[in-house]
This record gives structure tokens, sequence and C-alpha cells, in this order.
């Protein structure tokens, strides 16, 4: 984090200053932000975040003792059961402190002229494409990315607030599960780019459908600084129309996609179960690619990433070079395991209803004709009144594709099993299991060589474990 006294923290969050040790309203800090008392380090500052079945102000002691200099919390704490060394700055609410904190930090290093800040939203694709951006611009300078999906209230500006001086690129993810969400964490980083991937039925229980899915999507072109550069999807007319609302903010506007009219336009796309190889157009410049993660949805999300780079100053030779090293988007996505005997594609990070058909058609598009397919599928969360009808569009998608083994797990997922008995998979192609147990046993049973395998659900369905079982036991 940039260098902040204990009276400006205070100050931007709007809290009341409780010394500790020798500590003044001037003493300095610059240590990192942190949730977690496990990670916090010499000189860092620990935020006392109420949790779902826990409460931050328990670990306060334990985030003191591993060298915190400053609690932000909802309610003092007795000094001397800190140690009497760490200061203390009490809030209403200690998420909305994180995130007017990361807002000051990103204001003052947006002040200083060197930060472009970038941000990227879509119903899929964020991660991936975050991580293919950021190999792209760390060469040209300190980029700060999210770790892993920080996404949210709280991992968004957890990522904002890494920053400092000498950051050159910000890159934001900003996910959401409700309208308005997308506009309170991009009024933090206020982007100078913002990329819209995508918009599909993810979360479309919270949204409450899909126009206001895209309403919400749209917060973040809202959000563009003056003169900022929106990137967007011309292979989605959702996302295309988004255009206005750039316009309107006298905002310029890059497109991608796989039409004569995109600026960064991929073509010749030919799936492999190695990875994707596609021609790139970039203005006059035509160039070959080869992305090793799996999946042709995968290359939308290439293009975007080049499309922001190489509007930043980034060669397109130096975009290539950058994807070319990219092995996996991230674990638990489109990941390759096991071995060449039974190959696992763990996919189970998350899902909705366009990621899970993504990874059918890549199952169905990698797997050669002497080998079998093998689908294990978990429920889809965040849908809403939409479940049954997007876990039954899976579930004929499956059967049309001719997955030959359609393994379903949970009862949340029941209705995409029976719905495959449905529409032909009813001589023993589709079984159900109650239980990622269940279903580990059965499939170590009968899993052959040549067996193609893929692991997709919700990440609270929990079958990314699943998958990591099964890829190490066929390792």
């Amino acid at each position: 984090m940039i260098a902040l006294s204990l009276s400006d923290i205070a100050e931007a969050v709007d809290g009341t200053l409780v010394l500790g040790g020798v500590d003044t309203g001037a003493t300095v800090l610059t240590g990192a932000v942190e949730t977690d008392s496990r990670r916090i380090q010499a000189g860092g500052i620990f935020v006392a975040k109420p949790g779902e079945t826990t409460d931050g102000h328990l670990f306060v002691p334990a985030a003191a003792q591993n060298g915190a200099r400053l609690a932000i919390v909802e309610r003092a704490l007795d000094a001397a059961a800190l140690g009497g060394e760490i200061s203390q700055i009490v809030v209403a609410d200690a998420v909305t402190a994180l995130g007017a904190l990361a807002t000051r930090v990103v204001a003052r290093v947006h002040a200083g002229g060197g930060l472009t800040a970038v941000g990227i939203t879509g119903s899929n694709g964020k991660t991936t494409t975050k991580n293919l951006l950021a190999r792209m611009l760390e060469g040209d300078g300190a980029t700060v990315a999210p770790e892993a999906s920080f996404n949210n209230e709280v991992g968004a500006p957890l990522t904002m607030l890494r920053i400092n001086e000498d950051t050159r690129y910000l890159i934001s993810e900003f996910g959401a599960a409700a309208p308005g969400e997308i506009a309170r964490l991009a009024a933090m980083a206020r982007p100078d780019v913002a990329v819209v991937l995508m918009v599909g039925m993810a979360h479309a229980g919270g949204f409450g459908g899909i126009e206001q899915t895209v309403r919400t999507k749209a917060e973040l072109i809202e959000a563009l600084r003056p003169g900022g550069l929106a990137v967007l999807n011309a292979d989605d007319p959702r996302v295309a129309g988004m255009a206005s609302i750039a316009h309107s903010k006298q905002a310029r506007v890059r497109w991608f996609g796989t039409g004569e009219d995109a600026d960064v336009r991929a073509e010749d796309i030919a799936v492999t179960a190695t990875g994707t190889a596609f021609t790139v157009t970039v203005g006059g410049e035509v160039a070959p690619v080869f992305l090793r993660v799996l999946g042709e949805h995968h290359v939308s999300n290439a293009l975007a990433a080049i499309a922001v780079a190489t509007a930043l100053g980034i060669s397109l030779a130096h975009c290539i070079e950058a994807l070319e090293r990219v092995e996996i988007a991230e674990r638990w996505r489109m990941q390759p395991m096991g071995s060449e005997r039974v190959r696992i594609i763990n996919d189970a990070y998350n899902a909705s209803p366009d990621s899970m058909a993504a990874a059918l058609r890549t199952l169905a598009q990698i797997t050669g004709p002497h080998q079998r397919t093998v689908a294990v599928l978990g429920a889809m969360s965040e849908l809403g009144e939409f479940a049954d009808e997007e876990h039954d569009r899976i579930a004929v998608l499956a059967v049309r594709l001719g997955v030959k083994r359609i393994v379903v797990i949970g009862a949340d997922a029941r209705r995409l099993f029976l719905e495959a008995i449905a529409q032909g998979s009813w001589d023993g192609e589709a079984v159900f299991y109650a239980t990622a147990d269940e279903a580990f046993a059965a499939l170590t049973a009968e899993l052959r060589d040549g067996d193609v395998v893929l692991v997709k659900s919700s990440n609270s369905a929990g079958l990314r474990f699943l998958g990591d079982r099964l890829g190490e036991y066929f390792s």
C-alpha cells in the first residue's frame, strides 16, 4: 500500500483512531492490508471483517502477534489483550471501510498520473482474461492483478490496496450477484479501460433476469473515466449495445470478436486436445496463435486481452508470446489432469449455463473417435427461478453432443439427471450419485483407458475436489 498516516487512514474510512504503543496520528504505515490474520506480515493492516461463520474481531490478537500495526474494527478491543502496541480505527462497517480506503489509495495514485486502471466484467471469462492480460502487461511496468477470483466487495478492494506509486497497471475483476455491486466496486477503481466479455445467465436468480444482468454489467461502462476506452464483445449483441453508453461518456470503443468489423479478430479457429489454434488480426497485422488453455470459448478472452494490451501500446508479438506461455487459466478452470491413459479436465471452480455448455462442447471437440466422453456434472448455483430450465438445457446438450457417460452428483443437480434420461440416456448412460465420495468410488472402478473426463459444477457443489482426487488417482 502507499504510505498513509494513521490520521489519513482514519479520515479516509470515517473512523475513530485509538492509538496504541508509541503511535501518533502522524505515524505512517505502508504495510499490506489483509482480512485474514494468517496472511498478516510485519507492519500490516488487519481489517476485522464479520464473517458468515466467525467474527474477524476474534483474530485481532493473532494479527497483532503476526506483526499488524493497525486493526480496522467495528468495536474497540482491550489494548492489553493486543499487547498494547497495535492501534485501532473504529468504524461503523469494516467492509465499507475497506472499500473507502481502497478508493482513497487508488485516487492518490491516479492523481500521480502514472496509473492505468483496467476493469473487467462479464458473466464468464473474467479470471481467464485478467490472467492473460496481466501476462501481457507485466513486462511493460509494475502490474497489480487479483489473486484467484478476488472480484467482490472484499476481494476487489484488497487487490486495489496492493498498488503503490510505482504501479503502472491495475487490473480489477468485477463480479456481482445483484444490481449495483459493479457500480460500487468500479467507483473505487475509476477505470481508464472497461472490458465487458459477455452477458449470460450466471447469477440470473440474483439479478432477476437477463435484461437486468445486461444493465448490471453495463455499470462498468458507466464508471469509465472521461475519455476512457470501452473494450466490447462484438459477437454478443447484449454487450454490443453498451457502445451507446460508452459514447455518452466520451469514451472510445474497441471491438473484439470473430466478425469482420471487429478491431481484434480471430479466424481459422481449430480446437485440439492440447489447445486452440487461431489467426488473429489487429489493424493491419495478422499472426498465428496457439492458446494452450483448453476450449474454444477462451479465444474470446484472449482477444479481449489483446484488444486492451495493444490499445495500451503493447506489441502484438509480445501479446502472442505472453499468451502462448500460459498453460492453464487458473486452477480448477479447464485444468488438464490425469494422464494419457485417462484424461481429467477439472473445470469445477464455477459454472453457469454458458460455461457449462462451452465445457461440454470442448469435451466433444477434443475427444477422438476411439475415446469415450465422460461428463461428471454438479449443480449450477444462483439461477433462481431459471434453475430447472437451465439444468434441462444442459442435459439436452450433453445428450445431443453424444456424451457417452453422464454422471450427475448432488440433489441440486438431480433435475439434470432426470432430463438426460428423458432425452434418451435411459440405458445406463446417465447415472446419479448423492455424494462426491460415492461418485469417486464408482468412477475409479469404471473409468478405462482412453476416457476423457470433464468435471464441471458451480463452486458450491465442491466437485473441484473430486476432480483433484480423480486427477491424482489416474496420474
